[in-house]
């Protein structure tokens, strides 16, 4: 039974999904190509793993972390299936990221590693999209980067962790039908449990927040046009199409940079 959200005219529904139909919480039944869909979750807060997966860490050249970096993106950089994400007009760098969404279950502060599995809801694919031609003026922040509307796209579903194992994971990104990223959470160096544990010690983890895990080697810039689909394989797919949106990015503040930054970050360049 995988959990969904959708917009059904002035309302936001709840319901479950079972193969292709989505049994809603008003009665409603509807075909799936027929939803709107929304992010299956409600998050007080977005967390985002830099490094995880090694595939990633080689492709930079990167020194293996001693322990997890992290950045938020904000709740309102969430949308769902089928969203479109923008990409600005002058701009060159979007890049896809694909990702597994784990989502808390229950309020954490504290909690052991031995206890974590208990404090999770469920998984979702999601991807987290990255404008890189921000990259430099960020300076590690990735409020420009990551945190611009429509940036995290998670869905169609929450599948209930009850259902999966979250060691044997295969995680695929797709560009127009063609495979660009696979990785598989065995690969992991900071397992979900130990995520949960590292960050409650810090921070208090409330129902609903999300954590995305990291992404594999292979994150590339996207056009106009382009479907971009994260797959949890044997789970469910995301699917999102790229356009081109107008922003004024008025005459102050940092703006857009094609930069050494940006285009080693785009294109993997150690």
């Amino acid at each position: 039974m995988h959990f969904v959200r959708v917009q059904l005219g002035e309302q936001v529904v709840k319901g479950v999904r079972d193969q292709d139909t989505l049994h809603l919480e008003n009665g409603v039944r509807l075909h799936e190509s027929e939803a709107h869909f929304l992010a299956p979750v409600e998050p007080t807060k977005i967390i985002a793993m830099h490094l995880n997966f090694p595939s990633r860490i080689t492709a930079f050249g990167s020194k293996v972390p001693r322990w997890p970096s992290y950045f938020m993106k904000p709740v309102s950089a969430l949308s769902g299936h089928r969203a479109t994400v923008a990409r600005p007009k002058h701009t060159q760098y979007l890049n896809y990221e694909g990702e597994i969404a784990l989502v808390i279950g229950k309020k954490a502060k504290g909690v052991q590693r031995s206890e974590a599995w208990d404090y999770i809801a469920g998984y979702s694919p999601a991807c987290d999209f990255g404008l890189h031609d921000f990259r430099t003026s960020d300076a590690g922040s990735m409020l420009r980067v990551k945190g611009q509307d429509g940036f995290c796209p998670i869905g169609p579903a929450l599948i209930p962790a009850s259902e999966v194992d979250p060691h044997n994971i295969t995680l695929k990104t797709y560009v127009n039908g063609s495979v660009v990223q696979e990785d598989h959470t065995s690969t992991l160096l900071f397992p979900f449990d130990y995520i949960i544990a590292d960050l409650s010690r810090l921070i208090t983890l409330e129902p609903g927040d999300v954590i995305l895990t990291g992404t594999p080697a292979n994150s590339r810039p996207v056009q106009p046009g382009d479907v971009v689909e994260v797959e949890m394989v044997g789970y469910g797919r995301l699917q999102n199409t790229v356009v081109e949106s107008l922003v004024d990015f008025a005459d102050f503040g940092a703006q857009p940079e094609d930069s050494d930054n940006a285009r080693e970050t785009a294109f993997e360049i150690r």
